[in-house]
Order: structure tokens, then C-alpha cells, then sequence
């Protein structure tokens, strides 16, 4: 994927204009024809972005001039914080104000996460941002469920599959027919396509609502047989398109690498994280905090709590002196924390047992 980005870049600085006006189009529209026959979605309405958070910010700025003071956005406290951020600042600037689910953790259902959510609806919410995968605590949440019973409601629902995409299977056309309004994911993660590749698939009956951060030249460019979203979307300056572009190619390397292709791959890393999760769970002494059934190719576990006086942090530590890079997450805050694993086709059994030796010796759980 990454030869392959080169050559596109070197095709690009050889002759930008040709690039740019002669070539991009057609490049860029066999992308999202092979893109969308992987993610089950409409190739014209998918827009490529840099990365999923991109995304929501999109849709947020969308949605703004539509809400008024007294409405409400949803979301859960397991929400990834850039996302909230957005979120909040939406509020802030249209009077709305955001409404948190509180979503157990340790979790004993996917229906929790649907009932919370349904709890804390209200005749004024107007938009329910949800992550598929939760970046903290590592839990596939029951995305379609949870747009079938907003979407009765009427509330749209955006979904954050920043880390679905490679990770699990996806079929963005049934999730839109469930109610699912918006999706935005990265192709950067599971997908190992390079960095900034990413994308947003909007339901039909909200294309007319939607605009990019970038209002350029396509607001008012002749559609010459083009959708406005199109021609919104496809051209919004001059950057580096070449990491979209190469997805292709990094879904066909990725895919070659097992015999089953893509099903493979995905049922194996799953089945690595649930390992991985049980062996830290022995280690530290604790038990898995979400079923089988809410996790794909990440896992995370809750550690003691952090003392007050940790020099280096724990993440340091395990980086500098045992060579393990891992993140160490404080949730919901500090001193709580939690350490998550992944797992990809490179990672192997060993690399988790060490992990767990080290945190058990860091921790005093165990003796070298």
C-alpha cells in the first residue's frame, strides 16, 4: 500500500495539473466503487475524508444551523473525546445541550447500551452520536439495534466506526435501512491503508443536508451530471489525495495474507484479543468486563488504581524498560485506569504473556 502511494505521489508531483484535473476523478471514483463493495454501501454517497473524526465534525457543522436552543444530542459516557469535544462545542454554539448516557462497564449485555441510550431520549433529541467500536473500552456496541429504536423516535443517528472498518464486518446499507444516518470510519487502522484515508457514508434522504468543512469551489460549480454532494465533497482544495487512493491496494495486500481473505483475518484477530483479554484477567486477578459478544479485535481491562505519586506513568515504564507499547487508559477518570490490547495479524500469543508478566510485576501482583 505504501509502494503504492508512492507511485500515485509521484505520478501527482510529475505533472500536478494533469493530476489534479485529468486523472483524480477517475481515480478516485474506481476507490469508492472498491470501497464500497467492502463496506456494503453506495458508492455515491460516500465522501473520502483524513480520518473519522473529520467525519463527525462534518456532520455536527451540518446539522448546527438546524438545531435550536433547548435541543439535545445524545451520546454515551464511553464516547472517544475528540468526538465529544465536537460535540460539546456544537452545543455551545447553538444552544443545545448534550445529553450522556451512562453505559455500565464492566457491561453484562449489548441491550444495556440500548437501553441506556433509550432511557435518556427524549422528545428533544435531535441527534445520537454513538461509536461502533468504543476506543477506550474496547466494546463493539450494538450500533443497528440501538438506530432501529432511535430512528422510531425520530433521531438521527451518527455512528463513529472509527475502528470498524477491517475490524468488523460491515454492511453500511442494512445499518441505513436500521436508521443509521451518518457513518463515518477510518481505512487508516484495521485496513493499513496509510494514514489520512478515511470516510463518510450518508444516507440518502440527508444528502441535501450535508456539506463539507470546506466550502469551495463545487458550492457553485455547474454539476455537469454530478450530485451537488459530489461536486462539494470531491474538490475541496488542493491537498494530498494519494492516502484515499491507495486503499485499494491495501485492501487487496491485506486480504492476501490469509487464504479466506478478509473473514479470516477478522475472525482471527478476535479470537487473539479474547485470548489476549483472558490472559490479563488471570494475571491481574479480575474478571472480563464485557461478553465474547462485544468485542472484536481489541479488549480492554480495569487495572488498580493509579497512586498518586506514579513516576514514570505506567505506560512509560512498560515502554522504556520492558520495550511494550500499550496504551494505559485512565476511564472513566484518574485515578481508575485501564489497559487495552489489540490484535493484528503480526501480533503473537508471547508479546501478551510478557505484557502480562510486566504488569503483574509492576503492580505487585507477582514475583519475577
Amino acid at each position: 500500500m505504501l509502494r503504492r502511494q508512492d507511485e500515485l505521489r509521484a505520478q501527482l508531483e510529475r505533472e500536478p495539473v494533469a493530476f489534479f484535473v485529468r486523472a483524480a476523478d477517475a481515480l478516485a471514483a474506481e476507490v469508492r466503487a472498491v470501497l464500497a463493495a467492502f463496506l456494503g454501501a453506495d458508492p455515491d454517497r460516500l465522501a473520502a475524508l483524513p480520518n473519522a473524526t473529520a467525519g463527525v465534525n462534518t456532520v455536527l457543522r451540518s446539522v448546527a444551523p438546524r438545531l435550536r436552543p433547548g435541543d439535545e444530542l445524545l451520546v454515551t459516557d464511553h464516547e472517544y473525546n475528540a468526538c465529544r469535544n465536537a460535540l460539546e462545542f456544537t452545543a455551545e454554539a447553538t444552544g443545545a445541550r448534550v445529553v450522556v448516557a451512562a453505559v455500565p462497564f464492566p457491561v453484562q449485555n449489548p441491550e444495556a447500551v440500548t437501553a441506556a441510550l433509550q432511557a435518556a431520549a427524549t422528545p428533544r433529541t435531535r441527534l445520537c452520536l454513538i461509536d461502533h467500536v468504543t476506543s477506550q473500552t474496547g466494546l463493539v456496541l450494538p450500533v443497528e439495534d440501538i438506530a432501529r429504536a432511535l430512528a422510531g423516535r425520530g433521531i438521527d443517528v451518527l455512528v463513529d466506526g472509527a475502528h470498524a472498518p477491517g475490524m468488523l464486518p460491515l454492511n453500511l446499507k442494512a445499518l441505513e435501512a436500521a436508521g443509521v444516518r451518518y457513518y463515518t470510519g477510518n481505512l487508516h487502522k484495521w485496513v493499513c491503508a496509510p494514514k489520512g484515508a478515511a470516510f463518510l457514508h450518508v444516507a440518502a434522504d440527508h444528502l441535501d443536508g450535508i456539506r463539507p468543512l470546506s466550502i469551495s469551489h463545487g458550492a457553485n460549480a455547474p454539476l455537469a451530471g454530478r450530485t451537488r454532494f459530489r461536486a462539494e465533497f470531491d474538490w475541496t482544495g488542493t491537498d494530498d489525495p494519494t492516502a484515499f487512493l491507495s486503499v485499494p491496494a491495501a485492501l487487496e495486500v491485506m486480504a492476501a495474507l490469509r487464504p479466506g481473505g478478509w473473514p479470516t483475518i477478522m475472525a482471527e484477530n478476535r479470537a487473539k484479543a479474547l485470548a489476549a483479554r483472558a490472559v490479563l484477567c488471570s494475571a491481574l486477578g479480575v474478571s472480563a468486563p464485557a461478553p465474547d459478544a462485544m468485542i472484536g479485535s481489541m479488549a480492554a481491562v480495569a487495572l488498580p488504581d493509579a497512586p498518586p505519586d506514579e513516576r514514570p506513568g505506567l505506560q512509560d515504564a512498560l515502554f522504556d524498560e520492558d520495550r511494550i507499547e500499550v496504551p494505559i487508559i485512565p476511564w472513566p477518570a484518574h485515578p481508575k485506569r485501564l489497559v487495552r490490547v489489540s490484535a493484528q495479524l503480526y501480533n503473537r500469543p508471547d508479546e501478551y504473556d510478557r505484557l502480562a508478566a510486566a504488569l503483574g510485576r509492576r503492580l505487585g501482583l507477582q514475583r519475577d
